[in-house]
């Protein structure tokens, strides 16, 4: 996007996360051509609006993102492979990692079209990386639009 504009100087970019009034986070993204002047501008209006900032250059998935879906894939690989159910996958994530939520239930709360479309978009980036291999059983519940919370059933039926 920044390539779009004559202004490269000012453009650099905010991540926040949902829900968005609970999470205090926002990823401050810095492209090489974003000025000191705009970068200091884009965290100050993140502490005026109440998030704690952090700084990241513009890499896919950013911080977060970046090492939350490959955390999420293995959970799913884990699961194909039978190591262990998905049930007992996310206790152990929150009662032993003290997660909020297990990587099962994260996936149906983010969509698994939208899970689904971030992991191939990365795989095209960089298809040689494990962390990034596509899921057969993600991309069989999206096939079958089950994609979550938001069509009643995902990983888990939601009534």
């Amino acid at each position: 996007m920044a390539n779009a504009t004559t202004r490269q100087d000012r453009f650099g970019g905010l991540h926040f996360f949902n829900p968005v009034p609970m999470m205090k986070l926002v990823e401050v993204i810095k492209t090489p051509m974003t000025s000191q002047k705009t970068f200091e501008s884009l965290v100050d209006f993140s502490k005026a609006v109440g998030k704690s900032p952090v700084s990241c250059k513009d890499t896919p998935g950013f911080i977060v993102n970046r090492l939350l879906v490959p955390y999420m894939m293995e959970a799913v690989r884990l699961f194909e492979r039978g190591d262990a159910s998905k049930e007992d996958i996310d206790v152990a994530m929150k009662l032993g990692a003290g997660y909020p939520m297990g990587p099962f239930e994260l996936l149906d709360y983010v969509g698994l079209d939208t899970s689904k479309y971030i992991i191939d978009g990365w795989h095209s980036l960089e298809p040689n990386n494990p962390l990034f291999a596509p899921s057969p059983l993600l991309n069989k519940l999206v096939e079958e639009k089950k994609l979550g919370k938001k069509t009643g059933e995902g990983f888990y039926k939601y009534k």
